[in-house]
């Protein structure tokens, strides 16, 4: 048995986590972090980096089935899904072991372990913390605590729903899959969802996606949406929108689903594997919360501005705390969390209308601020500029044409309210306007900038131009 000593303690290694050690430690405070799995948590081993992995394969798969569109020969074009996975899995353990190298670097103590909070004071002020281990049970004393332990797939409790690992998947067997299927079934149109939807797509799989609402993507603007879901039909993908399936019977060779209809219809589907993406829930479970008195609300930790829990010394942050379930979210609540801790200056609380939110599917999709219909319930009188795609010269070189990028502005400030882009690199050109909602620029800083030439950047200030009537190009 081992007793740690230190000024924070932090339990997960995810993006939330282990950036808000690194900043403690920058910081000057002493501190661990407890991980049971690998470092890294869901996000680079589970998550986040192994599934773009499997997309930019599939992108380039894709590729090489158009090469003569690009006056290329390419002939017996095939993939071995073994090689395509081990690829994937390879990534995520470079990543991971490089979380390893960046906790020596900080002089961050790694603690290997399920940690649990104890009732009992440990004569720092804050909740004493009990690590299970391969060896025994150590002990950890320190002043705070954060409580970044991530989230896991929701189920749906119905039967035949449940994820048996075989036939219905998680995201995590979606990751590794033991054969490529001719048929897939994806219930749930969220960033997950439509992921893995694209990636199968692409390598030759029949793909129905089943949403409950009405439409896919649908936290995205209803715009986007559409154009998006407009692509994925032209791709191939059958989707079935305001439906839910009522049963699902895996009992024979083909998975067979019924699902009910927006019209009351019922429509029967049948594939080979199953992806349930219907959301995410907090890891809360064993963390002794009852015992220190933690409030938990459908599955997430309550928590203020601070990402304090109204227990002395406590914190929590990322996924477990609820949406959006986003690693770059996590992290930033991290510093924020650890600054105040730490009694830094200039530390603000996160505004949620200024995290970017980006889905690697194809094409892609990406947005941050209100949407033009949150906008307008908020009660602002919007000014809206659009530009197409198919309006840009680097687009059409890249054999790229189709997307959309939409900007909304409050038409009383100039204030960017929004941006919402679907189409090629989309989620590499939506911190341009991150950038201008943190730094609340107004219209005229957008409509000043100068963007390269060519790009797909410029789009982005053809938007702008064209909210105030000024668009040079269509």
């Amino acid at each position: 048995m081992t007793e740690y000593s230190c000024d924070l303690v932090v339990i997960g290694s995810g993006p939330g986590g282990y950036v808000a050690a690194i900043r403690a430690s920058q910081l000057g405070m002493k501190t661990a972090i407890i991980e049971r799995d690998a470092l890294g948590g869901v996000c680079l081993n589970w998550g986040c980096i192994p599934t773009k992995a499997l997309l930019r394969t599939s992108e380039v798969y894709t590729n090489m089935k158009h090469a003569k569109e690009f006056g290329l020969t390419a002939e017996n074009i095939g993939f071995d899904i073994e090689a395509v996975v081990k690829r994937s899995r390879t990534i995520a353990g470079k990543l991971s072991g490089g979380i390893g190298y960046l906790m020596k670097k900080h002089k961050v103590q790694v603690i290997e372990g399920t940690a649990t909070l104890a009732k009992a004071a440990n004569g720092t002020g804050g909740p004493l913390v009990k690590v299970k281990t391969k060896a025994g049970e150590d002990t950890v004393k320190a002043k705070h605590v954060i409580l970044a332990t991530g989230a896991r797939a929701r189920t749906i409790p119905q039967a035949g729903l449940e994820p048996d690992g075989k036939v219905v998947w998680t995201a995590k067997e979606a990751m590794v899959p033991d054969i490529m299927p001719k048929s897939l079934l994806v219930i749930g149109s969220g960033a997950i969802g439509i992921e893995f939807a694209s990636f199968y797509r692409a390598m030759g799989a029949e793909v129905t996606v089943v949403e409950m609402l009405g439409r896919v993507l649908p936290v995205e603007d209803e715009e986007i949406s559409k154009h998006a879901e407009k692509q994925f039909k032209k791709q191939g993908m059958e989707i079935l929108t305001s439906a839910q399936v009522e049963k699902l019977d895996t009992s024979g060779k083909l998975a067979k689903a019924t699902i009910k209809l927006k019209d009351g219809k019922t429509k029967e589907v049948e594939a080979e594997r199953v992806v349930l993406a219907v959301g995410i829930v907090g890891n809360t479970e064993n963390l002794g919360l009852e015992a220190v008195g933690v409030k938990v609300d459908r599955g997430h930790i309550v928590v203020n501005e601070w990402l304090e829990t109204g227990v002395k010394g406590l914190y929590a942050i990322g996924d477990v705390v609820g949406a959006p379930w986003l690693a770059h979210k996590a992290s930033h609540e991290g510093v924020i969390c650890v600054e105040k801790i730490a009694g830094q200056n200039n530390v603000h609380p996160l505004d949620v209308t200024k995290i970017p939110g980006c889905t690697y599917c194809q094409p892609q999709v990406a947005s941050v601020g209100l949407t033009e219909a949150k906008a307008k319930e908020q009660g602002y009188k919007v000014k809206v500029g659009r530009f197409p795609f198919n309006g840009n010269g680097k687009a059409i070189a890249l054999g790229e044409p189709e997307g959309l990028v939409k900007t909304v502005f409050d038409e009383k400030t100039g204030e960017l309210l929004g941006a919402h882009m679907v189409g090629a690199e989309v989620t590499e050109l939506i911190q341009g306007f991150g950038i201008a909602r943190s730094a609340e620029l107004v219209e005229e800083d957008l409509i000043h900038a100068i963007f390269p030439h060519p790009t797909l950047s410029e789009m982005m200030h053809e938007s702008v131009l064209d909210a105030y009537g000024r668009v040079m190009h269509i």
